[in-house]
């Protein structure tokens, strides 16, 4: 299989260039994938960026790895650990549902070469077009790589609140990522457009395959959104469920624990967490999410009855959960401060 790429370099440095892939134009033979780059010659978005020659073909370049965890449903799953140069923000779950129609992603990482790596994996398992790309949330390692799939001509959902809030952090989330992954690997990515806001429910038809939406009041962020699979009866819960990767709390706590309550009496064939798993019993799956959301609350509620400055608490909040998690120091002063904030008015 050939495929079509055009190289950007960062308009500043000239060394610092990644070939972007250019989807649609795959073909068998170079020949064909010159042909199509002929017949509908491209239109480059640059954004700051130079384009170093012309469009060209090449033998396509690798895929992310899915395994199919149900028919026609496939996860990769991401490693549990911070974005750096190494894994180049690979650290979240993604996952595809196939239908007789067209194809769904669910969450696309932290840069548009995932989202390359992603359209590559789907190319390799069916000829179906990518009709939508659902976005379970805010956090960059979960959106940043859309926009490659939407120049498909797929069609980018999130909540309601999910344009907001990108267009609110695009700047700090994109500069941190620079500083993490490098801005070479990060060259061609950009902040997807929402295309359709969900504030409640909603439903996809991917041809005799519906996937049911359903987007949540403030829990894990303000932009939290559930699908759940009609066929194989799995629910992709983006991170209102964590699996080893100790639990990033960016919304509200007692949301948090409400959602969970709430989605705990849905019935389902499992769960796909944000990160670890890749899938877990339902809803036993969320127990230790909600367990480390319990020992949160009460932990900070004591901390604040007692008098306690936050300061001196966050270094005690849920530190008896430091055993069952990994980047537990990562993540649990941050999510104490943000606990300690909230309940200290209740």
């Amino acid at each position: 299989m050939f495929e079509a790429v055009l190289t950007l370099c960062l308009a500043l440095s000239g060394e610092m260039c990644r070939p972007v892939l250019l989807p649609g134009y795959e073909a068998g033979t170079e020949a064909g994938c010159r042909a199509a780059l002929a017949a509908r010659p491209p239109v480059a978005r640059l954004d700051g960026l130079v384009a170093q020659g012309a469009a060209g073909c090449r033998p396509a370049g690798p895929a992310l790895g899915f395994d199919e965890v149900a028919p026609g449903v496939f996860v990769h799953r991401g490693t549990v650990a911070e974005p750096d140069r190494d894994n180049g923000g690979d650290v979240a779950n993604l996952g595809f549902v196939i239908g007789a129609a067209s194809v769904a992603v669910i969450d696309t990482g932290s840069a548009r070469w995932m989202g390359e790596a992603i359209w590559r994996a789907i190319r390799a398992r069916t000829d179906l077009p990518v009709s939508h790309v659902i976005l379970t949330h805010m956090h960059p390692d979960h959106v940043f790589g859309a926009t490659v799939l939407a120049e498909t001509g797929a069609q980018v959902v999130g909540h309601a609140g999910l344009a907001r809030a990108l267009a609110d952090r695009q700047a700090n989330y994109l500069e941190s990522l620079a500083a993490l992954i490098g801005p070479d690997r990060l060259i061609g990515t950009a902040v997807p457009r929402i295309d359709s806001a969900i504030a409640d429910r909603a439903e996809i038809d991917l041809g005799g395959r519906v996937l049911g939406l359903r987007a949540w009041p403030p829990a894990h962020t303000g932009t939290d959104l559930t699908v759940h699979d009609s066929e194989s009866g799995l629910v992709f819960a983006g991170d209102l469920v964590f699996d080893a990767h100790t639990p990033a709390l960016d919304g509200s706590l007692r949301g948090w624990q409400a959602v969970l309550d709430e989605m705990g009496a849905e019935t389902a064939a499992g769960v796909v967490p944000g990160h670890g798993g890749p899938v877990l019993p339902w809803p036993a799956g969320a127990a230790d999410t909600r367990r480390y959301l319990d020992v949160l609350a009460a932990d900070t509620s004591a901390a604040i009855a007692a008098g306690d400055r936050l300061g001196a608490a966050v270094e005690r909040i849920a530190a008896a959960e430091r055993p069952h998690w990994q980047l537990f120091d990562a993540y649990n002063a941050r999510n104490a401060t943000v606990a300690f904030t909230e309940l200290e008015w209740e």
